[in-house]
């Protein structure tokens, strides 16, 4: 079992940047990525952006150049750095944790971004 806890939402203008944490406790010796997930008002959940444990990224294309995935190992705990965030980037985020037997979802945070 692993639990989650974010932080580091917000309200934003746009332009603006924002940085996320995420702290994965319990099993954490079995993760094999981790990363953030957005979902908007009436749509579906997305992957925005992930890291495995040897430090592979994967960004979605919306976000690439502007946002950055990194990790502590020893702290177990991710974070997403926002940087020129635009209206369309409001969501709530969602830390997620792969393990081989399971998927973890944090809490989620809301991140707006103002015009």
């Amino acid at each position: 079992q692993v639990h989650l806890v974010e932080s580091g939402g917000g309200l934003v203008l746009a332009g603006g940047s924002l940085r996320l944490s995420c702290a994965a406790s319990g099993s954490v010796f079995s993760i094999v990525a981790m990363g953030w997930y957005r979902q908007a008002p009436g749509k579906q959940r997305e992957l925005v952006t992930t890291i495995t444990s040897g430090g592979r990224t994967n960004y979605a294309d919306s976000v690439k150049g502007r946002f950055t995935i990194s990790s502590d190992n020893a702290k177990n705990t991710v974070y997403l750095q926002m940087n020129s965030l635009k209206p369309e980037d409001t969501a709530v985020y969602y830390c997620m944790v792969l393990t081989p037997s399971a998927n973890y979802w944090g809490q989620g945070t809301q991140v707006t971004v103002s015009s």
